[in-house]
């Protein structure tokens, strides 16, 4: 790339402190609302279901697109949880972001957390909208401040922050299926002398309607029936960044145009016909624990949210794991 600011990132005065206060700010925020019974993550604590995946990249891929995973082509074993964002467990008919969570299995090499440095994981984390609510994290620490405020504290802050405003409400949508939606990472990703950002693209050849009156926990309901009549499937998909202005490392509120730089298929993601309903099944998909930092170096993720996520996420679910008493390791296999 003859751009040598591709994939630079700049870290803004005082983020250590906004980081440090959202992770106090979140952790107060789930022991309240979890009184009573198991501690559950701050987002996405409502988990549609956790399922067996294939993950295979391509074979042939252009030179440049030959980066950590994908340089070779070959079949990774994977966990895919999907979920709604919202901290509150609420009916899924509710306008929500939705998440899909990745964590690959029998990835050799070492991890970017030293404390599971010898990790066999890799982890993609995408959501149901194309770009993060807010530009940095002291924006979204004031965001978090608000939401857990007052009526006035709320007023207060998006009096001063429309694009908030906007990314939010856009963001927020029903969905008929988790298994036949777009999902994005909004946040950078390295990649070889560049940066990436990370899309989940469904195969759809009949997609589902809204049910006329869906019940609370349809969405799961569109999962079990769909994956036990039949598989699911999806393009992986990298973005690369080609204009440090136009597409920025440090601001995941910004859309990089696809129009600038078109998503680039490098893996397709087979979800198996299963059955994955069982409680077993289900409190394995609570104790499992995603990061974006659950990383080869190759795929470093990017830029000041991503920063704030590694000690964030670690924070929070080692508070959860210890309070549940639950011991938090990486999955080998499909084994539960």
């Amino acid at each position: 790339m003859s751009d040598n600011t591709l994939a630079q990132e700049c870290i803004p005065v005082g983020e250590q402190q906004y980081t440090a206060d959202l992770a106090a700010r979140l952790k107060a925020k789930i022991i309240r609302d979890n009184p009573t019974g198991i501690m559950r993550r701050d987002a996405h604590p409502k988990m549609h279901g956790v399922v067996k995946a294939e993950f295979t990249v391509e074979s042939n891929l252009a030179p440049e697109l030959r980066v950590g995973i994908f340089a070779e082509p070959r079949s990774y074993q994977a966990w895919i949880r999907f979920s709604n964002q919202d901290g509150t467990i609420q009916a899924d008919k509710a306008r929500d972001i939705r998440g899909m969570a990745i964590k690959l299995m029998g990835v050799a090499g070492d991890k970017l957390l030293e404390s599971e440095r010898h990790e066999q994981t890799q982890d993609f984390i995408v959501i149901s909208t194309n770009v993060f609510v807010t530009k940095n994290v002291e924006e979204f620490d004031a965001l978090i401040k608000a939401m857990t405020g007052s009526i006035w504290a709320k007023i207060g802050f998006f009096a001063t922050h429309w694009r908030v405003i906007w990314n939010l409400v856009t963001s927020l949508k029903q969905f008929a299926n988790p298994l036949q939606m777009r999902y994005w990472s909004t946040t950078p990703y390295l990649f070889g002398d560049t940066a990436v950002k990370y899309s989940a693209i469904p195969h759809v050849p009949h997609p589902d309607a809204m049910p006329p009156n869906p019940g609370p926990d349809y969405l799961r309901q569109a999962m079990v029936r769909q994956l036990g009549q039949g598989e699911a499937s999806f393009d992986f998909t990298v973005q690369l960044q080609t204009n440090a202005e136009n597409m920025p490392i440090e601001d995941p509120g910004k859309e990089w145009k696809e129009s600038e730089s078109p998503f680039r298929k490098v893996a397709t993601i087979r979800i198996l016909q299963q059955e994955f309903d069982s409680e077993a099944q289900r409190v394995f998909g609570e104790n499992l624990s995603f990061t974006p930092w659950h990383s080869l170096p190759a795929h470093r993720p990017l830029g000041g949210i991503n920063r704030a996520r590694k000690i964030v996420y670690d924070a929070i679910s080692t508070f959860r794991h210890e309070y549940n008493k639950v011991a938090r390791k990486e999955p080998g296999s499909w084994e539960i």
